[in-house]
């Protein structure tokens, strides 16, 4: 479903601009909630560069956007896909997982964060790992200019991070990732179908 969505997609500029837009717009959502989840004096080197990368790949995707010959100004409903759901999709995320770790390892406050900043992220770096390859395939499919490789080999640094940062974080961090993951999985097929129906519209 996806592939055929990114083609129709990649097809129409109105449509691709406002995609990069909304790409952009959830790079932007997370780095915003890394920088939330930030203790203001333990706040490591990795999160720091984690950070800084999101709010980098917001800014390179925005920048994309110029390729189309659309330009949009801000991540107003009007200006993204499937508003509601792309808004609504890291949000409920962290909701999701925080409410697991309260549950399950009875978390509180910045251990609270911080946990939640590590699953929620492994989560998101999982799924970049696998939609922006499929991305990138239907745009040189597409003989598109946009690129997205530079974000594809950052993603991949960031999931071997998490992966490491989880490993000190718990002995069964693999047990909570899944959960994050699923809790993830299940907002994913959800947003794409939401994609799907405004896209037929």
């Amino acid at each position: 479903m996806l592939n055929t969505i990114l083609s129709t997609i990649i097809a129409d500029n109105q449509l691709h601009s406002r995609w990069l837009n909304t790409l952009s717009l959830m790079e932007n959502t997370g780095a915003r909630k890394i920088s939330a989840s930030e203790d203001p004096l333990t706040v490591t080197y990795i999160i720091l560069k984690h950070a800084a990368e999101e709010h980098r790949h917001a800014f390179y995707l925005k920048k994309q956007l110029e390729k189309t010959g659309v330009t949009l100004p801000t991540y107003a409903a009007e200006y993204l896909l499937a508003p509601g759901s792309s808004k609504y999709y890291l949000n409920q995320l962290d909701v999701d997982v925080c409410r697991y770790l309260k549950t399950e390892l009875n978390l509180t406050g910045a251990e609270l964060r911080f946990a939640a900043y590590l699953l929620v992220t492994y989560a998101i770096e999982v799924r970049a790992d696998e939609l922006y390859p499929i991305y990138q395939d239907a745009l040189d499919e597409a003989g598109s200019k946009v690129n997205v490789k530079s974000i594809i080999l950052e993603e991949e640094g960031h999931l071997e991070e998490m992966i490491n940062q989880l490993q000190h974080f718990s002995p069964d961090w693999e047990l909570h990732a899944q959960k994050a993951v699923g809790f993830e999985t299940k907002l994913f097929n959800h947003w794409v179908e939401q994609l799907g129906k405004e896209i037929a519209a």
